[in-house]
């Protein structure tokens, strides 16, 4: 590939193939079972075809393609086992892999944004992409005062290939929704063409990494990269090494995988009340497992990358969200119905049982009830199936709740987060973030004087 494919008709044709693609397979396997194969081996092949025609167009197009198809790679372990096994492979690769942009390309970019003479501001630059996303891929380098860092630059043309891609996937986002049981798939793809303008922006970008980077500049399990420089379409921050989290889904040992799902509840809770923002693209891409947590070299640290998307949360997160979990817990259904009512969950025109509410809810926060939860894809298929079924009451029940604007991405990164805990397979204490960084989860009675009256 020679540059990121902007033109939309290129786009759309190479977008518009996947369902034509998909109806091709099936006549394919069909006429294979016609001549006598089994319909096991068939079905097998067929999704295997299919899966890696989906990361071949995702994964070239980059854009807004590559990342619809990131945030759909966290929900594969909500598939049924028979066929998660050839998407599993072929989504994951999309957390970390792209083709690279042409090299002249990234030097016409730094160029243009740096200045003429930008080798200077380097002691050594590596043309070589490190790693590559849907805006833009990371080149590992050295900065003129001798530290690591890596330099994100932007695809010329990003903007228009991001929209375009997302506008031409809420055309056939029926197709695609079969992939992930139990997820309306138009919502995300509208939600991700709302994040956009934020995401292309790395001001904003560099002003949200800069925050986390101050506040875990002394934490000794989250380490976030500072800021070293940034222009427009150019991010220089410091390098740091470590285990991608897709190799510790794929390969890890249960003390990584546990010690990594840990963490990222701890960063995923503890970020909102920290920072008042909420990290809201949390694909393993973007994690990192590095050697020297509390415990020494032994032990581990989290690193955490790309703040392109975050949700701005003065507050931390929304009081209402831990006192629905608390009162549930409790089993206080007329409770949880009315904060439900109160902070539009359930419209007005709507009437449901409270039991029923109650009976819906208590299974999803299950991994809350207990000190310790094992997440688990069986788990995730389970809480997946029990809601798309559309002759279980929870899908009839589901289907008539409502979902408020100022909760869709934190419900997005919830859900983000908890399939990449279930990839890891994860035995996570969640109770104790909860109780530590969630607001009104701990009844104003029980909390500690200082963290009282800070509340």
């Amino acid at each position: 590939m020679s540059d990121l494919p902007r033109k939309a008709v290129t786009r759309t044709a190479k977008l518009a193939a996947l369902p034509l693609g998909f109806a091709g397979r099936a006549t394919w396997g069909l006429g294979k079972r016609i001549v006598g194969e089994s319909a096991e081996i068939v079905g097998r092949e067929l999704q295997q075809r299919t899966a890696e025609q989906l990361f071949k167009v995702l994964g070239e197009l980059k854009g807004g393609a590559m990342k619809f198809g990131q945030a759909l790679s966290v929900f594969e372990s909500a598939l049924p086992e028979e066929v998660a096994g050839p998407y599993r492979a072929a989504l994951t690769k999309l957390q970390e892999a792209a083709p690279p942009m042409p090299t002249r390309t990234v030097h016409t970019v730094l160029a243009e944004r740096l200045g003429p003479e930008w080798r200077e501001l380097f002691l050594e630059f590596e043309d070589k992409p490190s790693a590559a996303a849907s805006i833009g891929q990371v080149h590992r380098a050295v900065w003129h005062d001798g530290r690591e860092v890596a330099v994100k630059v932007q695809y010329p043309g990003a903007g228009e290939a991001l929209l375009s891609d997302l506008t031409q996937l809420s055309r056939f986002a029926r197709l695609l929704g079969p992939l992930v049981p139990g997820m309306d798939i138009k919502p995300l793809i509208t939600e991700l063409k709302d994040r956009v303008s934020e995401e292309l922006d790395y001001g904003l970008e560099a002003q949200a990494q800069r925050a986390h980077a101050e506040e875990f500049a002394d934490d000794p399990d989250v380490l976030v990269p500072a800021v070293v420089h940034q222009c427009d379409q150019v991010l220089v921050t410091e390098w740091i090494d470590g285990i991608p989290l897709s190799e510790i889904i794929s390969d890890g040992t249960p003390e990584q995988r546990d010690r990594a799902g840990q963490l990222l509840a701890r960063f995923l809770f503890s970020g909102p009340a920290r920072t008042g923002l909420l990290h809201a693209d949390p694909h393993p891409g973007n994690f990192r497992l590095l050697p020297g947590g509390p415990e020494g070299e032994d032990d581990w640290r989290l690193g955490v990358l790309d703040f392109g998307t975050v949700d701005r949360l003065p507050g931390g997160l929304p009081a209402p969200i831990g006192e629905s979990l608390r009162m549930t817990l409790d089993g206080e259904a007329q409770a949880v119905y009315d904060l439900l009512c109160a902070e539009g969950f359930i419209k007005e025109s709507i009437e449901l049982d409270p039991d029923a509410v109650l009976d819906y809810l208590l299974p999803i926060i299950e991994p809350a009830q207990v000190d310790e939860f094992t997440f688990t894809r069986g788990w995730m298929r389970s809480q997946a199936a029990r809601i798309a079924d559309p002759r279980s009451p929870a899908y009839q029940l589901g289907k008539r709740l409502n979902l408020p604007p100022a909760y869709l991405l934190i419900h997005r990164v919830t859900l983000s987060t908890i399939g990449v805990l279930c990839q890891l397979g994860a035995t996570v204490r969640l109770r104790d973030e909860l109780e530590e960084w969630l607001p009104g989860f701990v009844p104003e009675e029980e909390l500690p004087e200082e963290s009282a009256a800070e509340a």
